[in-house]
């Protein structure tokens, strides 16, 4: 470990070590027994959770369950100590707090006869968090970790949703009559309404042929030139229906002081959703197929003048020259 990881990371009471040993050699204190356990889906992953005996009712996620959610294959790590590998990133180390190195000390409990480990529940939102955090710092997170920045702020927003109407519920007696599924739904339903809301239409090769066709350094979601935005209108949207649908979209999406609302393709049915994604690819193409922005510019012109019948045949080569 560096220097610079030591001053960044305190220790906490005892390490991973400590808790495996006590595992393999029955040292320690017994581990809690589950008195409820199920699964909880989170988007398209099913998190295996438990209540256990103790004091505190203490809600645990299974170890395994909280790399899945956060997109990581179960791993040793071998680069930071007492880090698990899931948040061991080199630029996620300065905002990771001390409440978060007690959220990821490891929890051993038995479900039935199995033995398990997990955390304690609550470093999901906390996971979140570090994400957001790190975000709001210009150029910290890197262009793999910007989709689990979108996945933190779905969670987050979702996570506070069902918990206001847990808190009312309960303060009310309506947890009483309230259906056994009826929070689990909830959050399914937010997650999901989230996820549209962030929908990844446009995929991060589009914006790679875009760097290559401006000569760009590698951009990333937040920090794109507006002329990509303008290259988008131009040749993704207003080919489609000849204009129609991109002038419809602006009566929707742009307000009177002319801001927009959101993303253009948030606006679309699921149907004008697919023929948008057909147009992108058709875009991406071409993209491919040039090496810089007049060659794309000088072939998207050509490909305007081949009617749809030579496509078929030899004529579709020559568009780009």
């Amino acid at each position: 470990m560096s220097p610079k990881e030591e001053e960044i990371i305190e220790p906490i009471d005892g390490d991973f070590d400590d808790v495996a040993n006590a595992m393999v050699t029955g040292e320690g204190p017994k581990p809690h027994k589950a008195l409820y356990q199920g699964p909880l889906p989170i988007e398209d992953v099913e998190l295996d959770c438990a209540i256990l005996d103790d004091k505190e009712n203490t809600r645990v996620i299974n170890m395994t369950s909280v790399f899945k959610a956060f997109d990581r294959v179960p791993r040793s790590n071998n680069r930071l100590i007492n880090i698990p590998a899931f948040m061991d990133a080199q630029n996620l180390q300065p905002f990771i707090d001390q409440e978060l190195m007690r959220l990821i000390r490891p929890i051993e409990y038995l479900d039935g006869k199995s033995l398990k480990v997990g955390y304690n529940a609550l470093i999901l939102p906390a996971l979140c968090d570090l994400y957001l955090k790190a975000r709001r710092v210009p150029n910290t997170l890197t262009p793999k970790q910007a989709h689990l920045a979108e996945k933190a702020e779905i969670l987050q927003s979702s996570f506070a949703k069902v918990g206001m109407i847990a808190l009312i519920d309960e303060a009310t007696g309506f947890q009483r009559d309230r259906k056994h599924d009826a929070l689990r739904l909830l959050l399914s339903k937010y997650i999901a309404e989230g996820l549209q809301k962030w929908l990844h239409t446009f995929p991060d090769s589009f914006f790679l042929e875009l760097d290559k066709l401006y000569n760009n350094e590698p951009t990333t979601s937040q920090k794109r030139p507006q002329y990509y935005g303008h290259f988008i209108n131009r040749y993704v949207y207003e080919p489609i229906e000849n204009g129609y649908v991109k002038s419809k979209l602006n009566e929707l999406n742009i307000d009177d002081k002319g801001k927009r609302k959101a993303r253009f393709h948030q606006w679309l049915s699921e149907g004008g959703r697919t023929i948008l994604i057909h147009q992108i690819g058709r875009v991406q193409m071409l993209m491919e197929m040039c090496q810089n922005i007049d060659q794309f510019k000088k072939a998207a012109e050509t490909q305007k003048k081949v009617s749809i019948a030579p496509y078929l045949f030899d004529d579709m080569n020559q568009i780009v020259q």
